[in-house]
């Protein structure tokens, strides 16, 4: 076993993380362009923890706006093996009211204006996402929330839309019909790109509303978002704080393994210039050096 280094990507309401000591503030370069903000680079109790605001210090950046790739890629190369998302989500039932953490284990995507792979034109791959949630990450969640008293729902299915309007009441109805349970804007393509990058990932939601469809509530509001997380960060920080214990040794997971044998193009016409822009996904199968074409 290796030592794990555990990633965290906050999201509304929180572009810090409290607890983390030693901190370094660092811009890594990324051949995808520029990621959300500067890594915050740190320990807590004495294991490493990389921290990056998703929507940047001051929320400057929309769902829509985030530069995905060059956030996993930025992660990756800063050492990251596991990958947590803090998520602000709404709710689809009456189960899961307002300050309710939920473990998500499945996604629907409706997002249609991101880029959503590493690969593409010159380089073809096809990961696996029928489990898009990192099994081993989730019980060390599990475990830790457990440890610290904090009450979690260890299943949930989120669908991602594009945003950055809220949902309408007709949409809130028929993803309600479809059994999902969560709603967000910010947790596809992130999912598929950490696995084409063989991090380990799970999302953490904090339900902060019941989406618009609730007839007794008031519609989803930006105030009464962020007046549920402000609630909840403190437990979130908890739940951080103990889970970093919890994972701190790497174990077997087919997270890591995602790549090895997606790629269908044959290596030897993939361009020169694509290779040394995928070399830190891809090394692991597909070595690159500079006599490569």
């Amino acid at each position: 076993m290796t030592q794990s280094v555990l990633g965290v990507i906050g999201g509304s309401g929180i572009y810090d993380l409290p607890g983390l000591e030693k901190v370094r503030e660092q811009r890594i370069a990324t051949p995808w362009g520029e990621p959300s903000g500067a890594l915050r680079i740190g320990e807590i109790a004495g294991l490493p923890v990389v921290f990056l605001p998703r929507h940047d210090k001051g929320h400057r950046l929309s769902p829509s706006d985030i530069n995905y790739r060059a956030n996993i890629d930025v992660l990756k190369r800063a050492g990251v093996t596991d990958l947590i998302s803090l998520s602000a989500c709404g709710s689809f039932k009456e189960e899961l009211p307002p300050g309710t953490f939920v473990l998500i284990d499945q996604f629907v995507d409706r997002t249609y204006r991101r880029e959503s792979s590493f690969f593409g034109k010159g380089c073809v791959a096809h990961v696996s996402m029928a489990h898009p949630v990192s099994p081993r990450l989730r019980i060390h969640l599990a475990e830790a929330a457990m440890a610290e008293g904090i009450q979690v729902v260890r299943d949930g299915t989120y669908v991602c839309m594009e945003g950055p309007q809220f949902s309408t009441k007709a949409e809130s109805h028929l993803y309600r019909q479809w059994g999902v349970s969560v709603i967000g804007m910010t947790n596809l393509p992130e999912a598929k790109l950490a696995r084409e990058a063989e991090l380990c990932y799970a999302t953490v939601a904090l339900v902060t509303d019941y989406d618009c469809w609730h007839d007794t509530e008031e519609p989803v509001t930006v105030e009464a978002i962020l007046a549920t997380l402000h609630e909840n960060v403190a437990l979130a920080k908890r739940l951080l704080r103990a889970a970093v214990k919890s994972a701190a040794s790497v174990a077997t997971c087919g997270c890591q393994q995602a790549l090895q044998h997606a790629i269908v193009t044959a290596p030897d016409t993939i361009p020169h210039g694509l290779r040394r822009k995928l070399a830190l996904l891809t090394d692991r199968v597909l070595p690159f050096s500079k006599g490569t074409r």
